[in-house]
């Protein structure tokens, strides 16, 4: 018997389908061993000797692999196709090693870039020595990543407060949400006017932008208020009352070439833009589809390997895919030769495929039943991407009309037509923050030198410059990638990180950092700053591939990055915390008179005397000195008998108790409201609706913490027509509107609300 070990049990299902008898597969569930969780994980005195432990919760599954290999004849890694992969290969090669697993039988690995019967066996007969070279740039990786965090860490807990932490690749993304933010606070916005010509033409109505005035032509800021807007306006208007005059008339043909097939960053970019999937979200649907799906024939991989940074494709793929474009689109929409395409990112790995469809032939409505609804957006998204870069180009044909408003005034109008669609009738890219409706995208009515059009009205709008747009994920991958930070597999844990620690929010799907966000930005970039650099960062990235690509050693590099850091660690120890206090010069301490002062604190920024601890005067940041909380009438708080106030904190007002500090009662100011319906798990309290910390509507069961059952849809009393659950619930969605949906996810009843007594 031969063992052959993937990392998740998905895939080995599918694997052990096509290998069949005479093979087992087992899964590792991810990574076996990882550093110690502690200090001198990684021991710098020691040559970087690297203290593994063995994963708690996978030891059951390294026991099943280990007792696998004792009867077995020939043992194949075949986990991930990249650093990572390999990684977990090796410790898992080790682990088995040190219990004495092997009887001197062979170890080989295998990677499979895509799951399906031919790839399989392909790659089982193409197997290999493990590549230590991959190995150590995974281990150096993770040793760079260990040595900042465990020693910046504790340093912006001694400096700034607990609980916070820095790595190597957060960092420098925490520092471009940071900028950006600035960047929008110190803009200032710019006043302008445009002028237009509404026009009509064989009566077609169009509108025209003015370009010259005067015989000046035109920029941004020629005009800049009101008056001058109202002059120009009389001027052309008086001008233009006969009409306004063909004066040039441009053709032209251009062509718009397809975008190349998906990267993971690019996915990541796409999905955000058109179906709204978070990074994370993402990746884990494409995971699933990468490890295969029963489509009525068994499991079978329905995508290639999705962390990759390649924009390249089989010549297989390419042959099926151009197969496909000629009998379904026709042969006019196939160009004469295969594209190629040329990736945009750093140090990307050509040695990779592109993500693609592992077959062009297996069409999303072909396996649309198979698929959940997420599972389909995202492969059908990949397989109209794929398709569609092998296409003919777009032609379009643009025109660009030169009108005439009396002597010295010149208006434009730009309008286009797609002549032939090629590939942008199945596909078309999408952009981040698109602003209003491109001028070339209009359709113009038939006009020749000479003619003369008639002017409808001239008008004249007000703009105002505008800041730069803040990060979506879409745009920050795209931006992280541009500079080389992080790799495919990273950018959706880089994103969670900031998420989770805090440091930047994400509201209207952009992100905004919060203040201790910025303090530890602040603080990096003022004692840190190489290593939150951009190109340091990116620099880094290109030293760990050389150590991929076996043109540098691994310890050389822990080595060099080391010594001055460590030096900057141990100079940074001594000072005073940061940010330093700052003095509110024009009011004084109500208690004492004594002096106010602007603090970071475990919640944020406050106000606090200078006098403390005599003197325990605070206040929030933005509450006023003469807002004397006030009394709620009628109660006493009752732990102590108190009176109660209502209090500002961070999360909003709530009820506190006026004894504070002594007496700490404190409750919402919101008392939850009782929606009548039983808790589903415990049935003996009842769902309230609540409101979170951060404002958002949410239901739970009355006997909170003894049942923690909780919805963030409104529940509907009723059981479930499909799998009996107690309630049901109401969800809104863009896509499919105003629903009754069962919360339980493993039951996909949902019917319209109209349809549905509610």
């Amino acid at each position: 018997m031969n063992l052959v070990v993937v990392e998740s049990p998905a895939k080995a299902k599918t694997i052990k389908k096509y290998l069949g008898k005479g093979f087992e597969v087992l899964a590792s569930y991810g990574h076996v061993r990882d550093l110690v969780p502690k200090e001198g994980a990684v021991e710098p005195d020691n040559n970087f000797n690297m203290r593994y432990q063995l994963i708690e919760r996978n030891q059951r599954h390294v026991k099943d692999i280990e007792k696998a290999l004792r009867k077995s004849d020939t043992l194949y890694l075949a986990t991930d196709p990249d650093r990572e992969g390999e990684a977990i290969a090796w410790h898992l090669s080790e682990l088995l090693k040190a219990k004495k697993a092997f009887r001197d039988i062979p170890m080989k690995r295998v990677v499979f870039h895509e799951i399906t019967k031919k790839a399989v066996q392909t790659a089982m007969d193409e197997a290999h020595e493990l590549s230590m070279n991959l190995v150590n740039a995974q281990q150096a990786r993770r040793a760079l990543d260990y040595l900042v965090g465990f020693n910046l860490s504790p340093l912006l807990w001694k400096k700034i407060r607990r609980g916070l932490s820095a790595g190597r690749v957060q960092s420098p993304a925490l520092r471009m949400i940071v900028e950006r933010e600035e960047e929008i606070e110190a803009f200032k916005a710019r006043e302008y006017w445009t002028l237009e010509a509404d026009l009509e033409a064989d009566k077609t109505a169009f509108s025209s932008r003015l370009v010259r005035l005067q015989g000046e032509d035109l920029e941004k800021f020629s005009i800049t208020h009101e008056k001058q807007a109202t002059a120009a306006q009389q001027l052309l208007s008086e001008a233009g009352k006969e009409g306004l005059r063909v004066a040039e008339l441009k053709k032209r043909q251009r062509k718009r070439n397809p975008a190349a097939p998906f990267t993971t960053s690019t996915l990541q970019q796409e999905a955000s833009r058109k179906l709204g999937f978070g990074t994370q979200r993402s990746m884990r649907i494409a995971q699933q589809l990468y490890e295969g799906i029963d489509t009525g024939e068994g499991a079978v991989g329905l995508i290639t390997y999705m962390r990759t940074d390649s924009v390249n494709l089989a010549n297989e793929a390419l042959d099926e895919i151009r197969e496909l474009i000629s009998s379904k689109f026709g042969a006019d929409n196939l160009p004469d030769k295969p594209r190629f395409f040329k990736t945009k990112a750093k140090n990307a790995q050509e040695a990779h495929e592109a993500i693609r469809p592992t077959s062009a032939m297996r069409q999303p409505d072909q396996i649309k039943s198979y698929l959940t609804k997420d599972q389909l957006r995202l492969y059908e998204l990949i397989w109209k991407r794929t398709i569609a870069c092998q296409m003919i180009h777009a032609t379009i044909n643009t025109v660009t009309v030169e009108l005439d408003c009396g002597e010295g005034n010149r208006f434009r109008a730009n309008g286009s037509i797609i002549a032939k669609p090629g590939f942008m009738q199945l596909y078309r890219e999408g952009r981040d923050d698109k602003k209003g409706t491109d001028d070339k995208d209009k359709l113009l009515p038939p006009m020749k030198e000479g003619d003369c059009i008639a002017l409808n009205q001239i008008r004249s709008e007000q703009h105002f410059t505008e800041p730069p747009p803040r990060y979506g994920e879409a745009s920050l991958v795209k931006t992280l990638e541009e500079y080389g930070i992080g790799r495919p597999s990273t950018y959706a844990s880089i994103i969670s990180t900031l998420q989770n620690r805090e440091y930047v929010t994400l509201e209207k799907k952009r992100f905004q950092p919060t203040d201790v966000g910025r303090v530890v930005s602040h603080y990096l970039t003022r004692f840190f700053n190489n290593y939150v650099d951009y190109n340091y960062t990116a620099g880094l990235e290109d030293e760990l591939d050389a150590v991929s690509r076996g043109e540098m050693s691994w310890l050389s590099l822990l080595e060099q990055m080391w010594k001055p850091f460590i030096e900057l660690v141990n100079g940074a120890q001594d000072g005073e915390r940061f940010p330093p206090p700052e003095p509110i010069s024009d009011e004084v301490c109500p208690k004492c008179g004594g002096e106010l002062l602007k603090k970071f604190g475990k919640h944020g920024y406050f106000i606090a005397c200078n006098n403390y601890p005599d003197c325990n005067y605070t206040r929030n940041l933005n509450e006023d000195a003469r807002d004397e909380p006030e009394i709620v009438e009628d109660r006493k708080c009752p732990e102590c008998g108190s009176d109660l106030l209502i209090r500002s904190g961070r999360y909003g007002k709530f009820i506190g108790c006026s004894a504070y500090p002594k007496c700490k009662h404190m409750e919402p100011l919101e008392k939850p409201q009782d929606t009548g319906i039983e808790c589903p798990v415990c049935k003996k309290g009842s769902i309230l609706k609540r409101k979170s910390r951060r404002g958002k509507i949410f239901y739970s069961c009355s006997t909170y913490p003894k049942c923690d059952y909780a919805l963030w849809n409104e529940p509907v009393a009723g059981p479930c027509p499909d799998c009996g659950w107690p309630i049901l619930t109401i969800k809104t969605t863009k896509s499919k509107g105003t629903q009754i949906v069962c919360p339980q996810k493993e039951c996909k009843y949902a019917v319209d609300a109209e349809t549905e007594e509610v």
